[in-house]
């Protein structure tokens, strides 16, 4: 058995049966599923307390907004990512989740499997969505990505530094990345941390908006 921690999880959504079977299987699979909540203003406050790694965040609860709730939970719980686990793949919707803060975007025909890994791979700080969301989101930044400020000197990468800036932007892990480009995983790590460091950024999930929003995706 392995003495890592397990991620600790918070299930959000205003269906029971859906919001318990999905805590139950999250259960099997090895998380700590530290509590449920069926609202926003219950998240919100259930979040504080028990602060999970991870919350899996229905859009749609009720009278409320997985948006809303999203926003205000990447707000007060800064190590906490959102995972939105929704019914809905409306444009609209991705995107707007993702500007309250929200890591990633499944849609609820997602398999145990691809859930399971999600999981991992959010708390792991990865941007994760469902296959075809992600070309949703780097299409509408691409187009919504401010001209640079006139007069603007742009933050100085090296050549491998935008290159796993790039695959960052597409989605692969660190290893994936060592892979890709032939390195170590810990020179990929380095090249991540000097990125961050010279956008004035903090985790991987900020460093591929980065890249989105200057269209470092596209090769």
């Amino acid at each position: 058995m392995s003495d890592e921690p397990r991620i600790s999880v918070m299930v959000v959504d205003d269906h029971p049966i859906w919001r318990d079977g999905v805590a139950r299987d999250l259960t099997e699979h090895g998380f700590d599923v530290r509590a449920t909540a069926p609202d926003a203003d219950a998240a919100l406050r259930i979040a504080r307390t028990v602060q999970p790694d991870v919350v899996l965040m229905d859009l749609n609860l009720g009278s409320t907004s997985g948006v809303d709730a999203t926003r205000e939970i990447t707000a007060a719980l800064p190590s906490t990512k959102v995972l939105v686990l929704s019914a809905s793949g409306e444009h609209k919707d991705v995107l707007e989740a993702v500007k309250a803060g929200a890591s990633g975007y499944l849609v609820k025909s997602a398999s145990a499997a691809e859930l399971v890994d999600a999981v991992h791979r959010t708390a792991a700080g990865d941007p994760v969505f469902t296959a075809g969301l992600a070309g949703l989101v780097l299409g509408e930044y691409r187009r919504m990505a401010d001209a640079p400020a006139e007069g603007a000197e742009p933050p100085r990468l090296t050549e491998r530094e935008t290159d796993v800036l790039r695959l960052v932007a597409k989605g692969l892990t660190a290893r994936q990345i060592a892979e890709r480009l032939v390195l170590s995983h810990r020179t990929v790590e380095n090249h991540v941390q000097s990125t961050l460091r010279k956008l004035q950024l903090h985790n991987r999930v900020e460093l591929a908006r980065y890249a989105i929003e200057h269209g470092l995706d596209e090769e």
